[in-house]
């Protein structure tokens, strides 16, 4: 018999991350898949669990999956465990498609624009409308080549095994069901979660790592249309704040020489993006590099000066004067911000 939990809810006896450790433990999940998922080392989710089973009473792992269910923490239907998608597709980089780890060939590039512009508007009713506008722009198909995109891409991403299909037919258009799918960008916005709700700043750093590590190039690359350019720089916006976040946090951690290399190929990609060359002076001059990050300022007021009339910001001459006076404590902390 399994001993029986106390009367206190994991709502007020667990904190945010204890209760994302019982939902998945809830839902089957192992210790390195729940490593994955959260973003925190495989070693510390044994020590998590364990502090969960004493809060709550709980004797053992099976325990904690009953108490999962019996909290509501985990709803029947969603567990214990789900099977692994047999559809997976990624945008972050060129579009990409694999069934049972095999690569699909998904068609000339209208079609996989037509692909990105449900996928990446998962659960929502696309028209017939918004797909022409997204994909074509101001010069629409002649014919019902929408449909026939569709039709293909169904046949192409559809299992055979008489489930329904990913893309689903509405009287107002299709329907991508992302419930059904691994979509690498639904991994990217669960990191990122995890990254804002992370205690410790090496949680947080481990987080945006695993975030940015999903990236493989340029999102959407080569897909035309207004609807893949607009997501391209929505994406590429999330790439840039994540690496920032990560960044500034390593150096809040002191770990201002592993902060370089990567700041300076971030300062190259973004050579007028203020708060980047402030976090690459700070970390050069952490790293005993003062003239280099003197150089960095010089080099970004006179690129801001060049190209955009302007001076630099506040942000950027704190840096320079912590720098030249030499004074750490008055480098001003760098707002990252959410990453959205």
């Amino acid at each position: 018999m399994l001993t029986t939990a106390t009367t206190e809810q994991p709502d007020t006896a667990l904190n945010h991350r204890e209760r994302e450790v019982l939902r998945a433990v809830g839902r089957g999940l192992t210790d390195a898949e729940i490593a994955a998922e959260i973003a925190v080392p495989e070693g510390a989710v044994a020590g998590r669990l364990d502090r969960i089973l004493g809060k709550l009473g709980l004797r053992d792992r099976a325990a904690a999956i009953v108490h999962a269910f019996d909290c509501g923490l985990v709803v029947p239907g969603q567990g214990p465990r789900r099977p692994d998608a047999r559809l997976r597709i990624s945008v972050l980089g060129p579009l990409r498609a694999w069934r049972d780890g095999r690569p699909l060939d998904l068609g000339p590039v209208r079609q996989q624009a037509v692909l990105a512009a449900l996928a990446l508007c998962p659960d929502r009713v696309v028209s017939q409308q918004e797909l022409r506008d997204g994909v074509w722009g101001l010069e629409p198909p002649a014919g019902n080549v929408v449909p026939v995109y569709v039709y293909r891409l169904r046949k192409i991403l559809d299992t055979g095994d008489g489930r329904d299909s990913v893309i689903r037919r509405d009287r107002c258009g299709y329907r991508f069901a992302g419930d059904s799918v691994e979509l690498d960008v639904t991994k990217l916005e669960r990191l990122v979660t995890a990254a804002e709700a992370a205690d410790e700043p090496a949680e947080v750093v481990r987080a945006c790592t695993r975030a940015l590590d999903l990236f493989r190039g340029e999102p959407l690359a080569g897909l035309p249309g207004p609807f893949a350019e607009l997501e391209r720089m929505r994406l590429a916006d999330r790439r840039i704040a994540l690496a920032q976040r990560k960044l500034d946090w390593q150096q809040r951690m002191g770990h201002h020489a592993e902060a370089v290399a990567e700041l300076s190929a971030l300062a190259a990609a973004q050579p007028e993006n203020e708060p980047v060359a402030a976090m690459l002076m700070r970390a050069l001059y952490r790293s005993g590099r003062r003239s280099e990050a003197l150089a960095v300022f010089t080099r970004t007021r006179r690129l801001l000066a060049d190209d955009l009339g302007l001076s630099p910001g506040e942000t950027l001459r704190q840096a320079h004067q912590a720098v030249l006076r030499g004074d750490e404590t008055s480098f001003g902390r760098t707002r990252t911000g959410a990453v959205r």
